[in-house]
């Protein structure tokens, strides 16, 4: 078990550390299920690479599901990982608005 707030921030981040998995985080819903099927269709990938995926964000506590017959239907358990995502777009948008500064200087200094 981890010994800190730190590794278990750590553990969750790595768990949204990947595009396949910010992939399905895109979209899934709080309020609305999804079937791996439906998923494996909207994302374009083989079932078990996707089935993969969902196992380590429910691992994480990232996405919660629950079987029907033989479908499973997943759903994300807490809201604000899309918020998190949101303020890593924040972070890449600003990061581009500086560089672009930075280009129209040089531009101009030429």
């Amino acid at each position: 078990m981890a010994s800190n707030i730190f590794d278990l921030r750590t553990r969750v981040i790595k768990a949204l550390a990947h595009p396949m998995r910010l992939k399905i985080i895109d979209q899934l819903e709080i309020d609305q299920e999804r079937c791996v099927c439906e998923l494996v269709d909207a994302l374009g990938c083989d079932q078990p690479l996707v089935s993969k995926h969902l196992a380590v964000l429910k691992n994480a506590g990232i996405v919660t599901s629950r079987q029907e017959g033989t479908s499973v239907y997943y759903k994300l358990k807490t809201p604000c990982v899309k918020k998190f995502l949101d303020c890593i777009d924040h972070v890449l948008i600003e990061k581009l608005k500086a560089t672009n500064e930075e280009l129209t200087r040089v531009i101009d200094c030429r």
